[in-house]
C-alpha cells in the first residue's frame, strides 16, 4: 500500500520492479484510465516482459470487469471493520486472496474479453 495516491513516477516504481517480473509472455494487461496509469513509459516496460497492452475503452460500470472485483474487496474490507493501518493491511491481504483467478476469468469473459 501506498501513504498517497500513486502518481504515474509512484506507479512506474511498483510495475518495474515488482510486476513485470511476474508477468509472462504472450500475457495481456488490461489498463484503465487513472491517471498514474497514463505514464508512457510503462507500456513500454510491459512489452518488453513479452506482454501486451490494452486501454480500456471510455468508463463504463457495466463493461469493467475490474468493477467486480473493486466491489468484492470493498465489501470485504466494510466487513473487516478495521481500524488501525496494520489492521487494513491484514484485510486487504485477505481482501484481495479472496478473489480466486477463475472468477476475475469469469469477470473478463462476461464481458466479453477473450481469455486464454
Amino acid at each position: 500500500m501506498f501513504a498517497r495516491r500513486p502518481n504515474q513516477t509512484i506507479f512506474r516504481t511498483y510495475v518495474q520492479p515488482i510486476w513485470i517480473s511476474t508477468l509472462q509472455p504472450g500475457k495481456l494487461v488490461i489498463c484503465d484510465h487513472l491517471s498514474s496509469h497514463q505514464d508512457p513509459e510503462t507500456p513500454r516496460l510491459i512489452e518488453q516482459a513479452g506482454a501486451s497492452v490494452r486501454s480500456r475503452p471510455a468508463y463504463s460500470p457495466n463493461l469493467n470487469p475490474i468493477e467486480r472485483r473493486r466491489r468484492k474487496v470493498k465489501a470485504l474490507l466494510r466487513s473487516a471493520k478495521a481500524r488501525t493501518p496494520a489492521a487494513l493491511n491484514r484485510a486487504l491481504a485477505r481482501a484481495l486472496a479472496a478473489v480466486t483467478a477463475e472468477a476475475a476469468q469469469g469477470w473478463f469473459a462476461a464481458r466479453g474479453y477473450g481469455i486464454s
